[in-house]
């Protein structure tokens, strides 16, 4: 199935190489890391996650910033090879703590053995952080996270005064800690991805959320963990679940299309209190899945207007305001735009006082490029743009520009509303109290404005 499994660093450095079928050539890793660096097929900036050079299929994700490449000659299924390599990258994230170049490098052995075990003569086997326990005895090099810096949304996720350790999620399930006791913690996640599609006047054309409930548990001797839901939430559009649930309250407030959830997960008493019953697996995993395409309150509303200002320039003026609370503040904010091509070049002008904002016109993919740093609750922000084109105008500009598209993450806040009302944890006597953390955090997967 799989001829070969690499993980190259950004650099394009070989850390770990492993040729299961030996049918593709050595250099594959090179081949793969020059095609994906200088990119120029389909139009496209980034190559995709499957593409095939020279009769070998090259499947890979991005991670942490590192490369996950399988390679295969034959006809394998795309989707389950990709599924295979965010499982990789999972299991090696729970056994080292943190993922990146040094720390794989530093556990080289570790990983080796941990790929023994997942995958054989190219077939994979297991992908379970608590059945690869049973299997692999190395103990991990664990690195230093505060030196480190912030990958992703997880660093975001705490704000106000009770903040999440650093360890938080830079622990392994593994590894003993200093002085020979662990503590004694559990974290939950529910990360929310939204697709938003505005018109030309910013009324919402479509909206979707596509959500997950995320466990992290290094509690010692499998408690069973109870976790409840808002009472009022409703499975299927017409009130009722998938599993011929009925909601406790008739039609709720929060009304999910569909879900799934974990097989570790019992749902006996999930029809009347919407409480899900579980022991958790050691490792990362995702306790449930949900889409939802009920009317929500969009974190941002977006408006773009294009203008011609003379017979080779025109004037682009981009708006976006914050529409959630003060008290919560959205990170790593990029606006884009694509401009026609035959734009020469781009002037910008920012809102006087603006401060963590940068803009760029990329000449190569003609768009227009503004960085925010941040954006508190409640604020507005507009950029305006003078543009310069190689010949005269014909026509109606506005269909050769756009349409404007925006990523965003924003720590603790949830559009769907979905709330965990408490995490409950089978005591093992009196004293026993583990730390709980629960954390929420939406990011954008497709949020579009049309011109």
């Amino acid at each position: 199935m799989i001829a070969q499994f690499f993980v190259l660093s950004q650099r394009g450095d070989n850390i770990v190489f492993r040729d299961y079928r030996g049918e593709v050539a050595k250099g594959s890793a090179e081949i793969f890391f020059r095609k994906v660096k200088f990119w120029k097929e389909d139009e496209a900036e980034e190559a995709p996650p499957v593409f095939n050079v020279d009769g070998v299929n090259y499947i890979h994700v991005k991670v942490a910033g590192l490369f996950f490449v399988a390679t295969s000659r034959v006809n394998v299924s795309p989707s389950l090879v990709l599924e295979l390599l965010q499982r990789i990258a999972r299991v090696t994230k729970d056994y080292l703590g943190v993922l990146n170049e040094d720390s794989i490098r530093k556990n080289f052995v570790l990983v080796y053995e941990l790929l023994d075990e997942v995958i054989d003569f190219g077939y994979p086997q297991t992908t379970s952080t608590e059945v690869l326990k049973s299997y692999v005895f190395n103990e991990p090099i664990v690195v230093d996270a505060g030196r480190l810096p912030p990958l992703g949304p997880a660093a975001m996720f705490m704000q106000g005064t009770k903040r999440m350790p650093g360890t938080a999620v830079t622990k392994s399930v593994v590894a003993t800690e200093p002085g020979g006791k662990k503590r004694e913690e559990i974290f939950v996640d529910i990360i929310e991805k939204i697709s938003v599609t505005f018109s030309s006047s910013g009324y919402i054309l479509t909206s979707e959320i596509d959500g997950t409930i995320q466990m992290k548990s290094y509690l010692t001797g499998n408690p069973e963990i109870r976790l409840a839901l808002n009472e009022d939430l409703s499975i299927g559009r017409n009130g009722s679940s998938l599993y011929d649930y009925r909601s406790s309250s008739g039609s709720g407030t929060v009304i999910l299309d569909d879900c799934n959830f974990h097989e570790s997960v019992h749902l006996e008493s999930f029809d009347v209190d919407r409480t899900l019953s579980l022991i958790p697996p050691d490792g990362e995993f995702a306790v449930m899945n949900y889409r939802m395409t009920q009317e929500f309150k969009p974190p941002f509303r977006v408006t773009a207007l294009i203008e011609e200002a003379g017979s080779s320039r025109a004037e682009v003026i981009l708006k976006i305001r914050a529409d959630f609370s003060p008290n919560v503040t959205a990170n790593t904010i990029t606006v884009q735009m694509p401009v026609p091509s035959y734009t020469m070049r781009a002037s910008f002008e920012l809102e006087a006082g603006a401060t963590g904002q940068t803009t760029d016109f990329k000449e190569g993919s003609r768009r227009l490029e503004w960085n925010l740093k941040k954006i508190v609750g409640g604020a507005e922000h507009t950029l305006r743009a003078k543009l310069t084109f190689s010949q005269e105008i014909h026509g109606n500009i506005a269909k050769e520009a756009g349409p404007v598209n925006m990523n965003f993450t924003i720590p603790m806040y949830n559009a769907s509303k979905l709330q965990v009302r408490y995490l409950q944890i089978a005591k093992k006597s009196k004293t026993y109290n583990p730390y709980r953390w629960v954390r929420y955090v939406t990011q954008a997967n497709s949020y579009v404005a049309r011109l």
